[in-house]
């Protein structure tokens, strides 16, 4: 594509428009007023400001002209460009009706009186298409019955979250807590000395790992190494860390030696189904708690039935059209999508320093998925615009009502800074948009199973 695809010019009395296409969805906008509408802006700029000037001699708005322009050069001089820039945007989108997304640059040129001023506007516009077919996007969800397996799964669940540990003279085995101190070593060299920030995975004295747990321990592998040894045995067992391992980069890929002695071993003891345990779940029958986790299974599997259909429902719209997306809002996601990775990421322990090494791969990531959310908002808004869906009041106040929830702040504060925050709100709106447009979108899309249509 040539940096110049299209070239307009509008003329009027004292306006010269050119409009030129830098691609499909950005164009230069130069607008040049001449000299008599700068004076004009010039005039009414000093005229104004006289009327609350105080200078000696004078009462307020009775000070000459020139001596305003003197006096007050550098406020008048502003306020004029200020003037001439926005009266030239405004001429420049009424003459060539452009639907602007984001002003990405201006070059202000010069603006004196008595001479010509030519701005120049860089903007990114609205693309131009044709929204597909939306009704009836296939969509595919799972069985919300719960089967008898995942009731016994989640009940037992509850009971682990109840169990008591008690010494088990027995060698461990798989659920056992196991009490234990260990000392590590890399070809040789101790852990300490190569982590020496990160001790705790160095040497140990004292600390519980549980026997094959679903969850990874301190240490990765470790656990997976204990059955079969009980309180006084020692044992040398081997790990390796993963390539990817955020919380001791030092470690990373490297193989290590842990001497590892065993002080205790507790074994997992669940309390019986009864009377105390039903209470304490706030039911009176076993078959009462049983009805109260289907109920409760059923809704999550419509949760992520929903959160499902939605992602589907997105993709297979953005999959129907391609078009061409503006780079300013492409950018601006970027800067989201990497926000919010870092900051996930973060609060989980990785450090800053790791994004860096993979900085480039991360900006290629985010960009990829942030073109995907642009071009799905983009069709949202054209679908909401043909639907007539709009953010009420109602809707406000519900989004309100989460935000405080989330920030642990009172509604009525969280109004007031959105009063105050145009853009904010301005935001709020557009996400209050999207959000019902795709639930429209669910709500008439096709509906399969496994089993078949629902």
């Amino acid at each position: 594509m040539t940096n110049y695809v299209d070239h307009h010019t509008f003329f009027s009395d004292a306006v010269n428009i050119e409009l030129k296409d830098i691609s499909e969805t950005r164009k230069s906008l130069v607008v040049t007023l001449d000299k008599s509408e700068v004076d004009s802006e010039h005039q009414a700029v000093v005229g104004e400001i006289a009327k609350y000037a105080r200078l000696p001699g004078f009462r307020p708005g009775r000070a000459p002209a020139e001596l305003i322009v003197k006096r007050f050069a550098k406020e008048v001089r502003e306020e004029l460009k200020t003037k001439v820039v926005g009266k030239a945007y405004r001429g420049g989108l009424e003459k060539t009706k452009l639907e602007v997304i984001t002003v990405v640059e201006v070059d202000e040129g010069t603006v004196e009186p008595g001479l010509s001023s030519a701005i120049t506007f860089t903007v990114d516009v609205h693309p131009v298409f044709e929204v597909p077919d939306y009704l009836g996007l296939p969509t595919q969800v799972q069985r919300t019955e719960a089967t008898e397996a995942e009731i016994d799964d989640v009940i037992n669940g509850l009971r682990q979250e109840r169990a008591d540990f008690r010494v088990a003279t027995r060698p461990a085995q798989k659920g056992d807590y196991v009490k234990l101190a260990y000392e590590g070593t890399i070809d040789g060299k101790p852990v300490t000395e190569l982590a020496p920030d990160k001790q705790i995975y160095g040497k140990v004295p004292q600390t519980w790992e549980e026997v094959e747990g679903e969850q990874e321990g301190l240490i990765p592998g470790l656990g997976r190494q204990l059955a079969g040894l009980k309180a006084s045995d020692k044992k040398d067992v081997k790990v390796t860390f993963p390539a990817d391992f955020a919380a001791a980069p030092e470690l990373a890929g490297k193989a290590a030696a842990y001497a590892v002695e065993v002080q205790e071993v507790r074994e997992r003891v669940l309390p019986e189904l009864d009377a105390e345990f039903l209470k304490s779940q706030k039911v009176e029958s076993l078959e009462a708690l049983r009805q109260q986790v289907r109920e409760n299974l059923k809704m999550r599997k419509e949760y992520e039935n929903r959160r499902a259909q939605r992602q589907q429902a997105s993709d297979a719209l953005t999959a129907r059209i391609e078009f061409p997306l503006p780079e300013s809002l492409i950018a601006a996601e970027t800067q989201d999508v990497l926000r919010r990775f870092m900051e996930d990421n973060m609060r989980r322990g990785v450090p800053e320093a790791e994004f860096e090494k993979n900085k480039k791969e991360l900006y290629e990531n985010a960009r990829r998925a942030a073109a995907g959310r642009v071009k799905a908002q983009l069709l949202l808004a054209k679908i909401a615009e043909k639907e007539n869906i709009k953010a009420d009041e109602r809707d406000i106040d519900s989004a309100i009502m989460r935000e405080a929830m989330r920030s642990n702040q009172k509604p009525e504060k969280v109004a007031k800074e959105l009063a105050k925050d145009r853009e904010r709100l301005r935001a709020l709106q557009k996400a209050i948009v999207f959000d019902k447009a795709l639930d429209f979108l669910v709500s008439k899309a096709t509906v399969t199973t496994a089993a078949g249509k629902v």
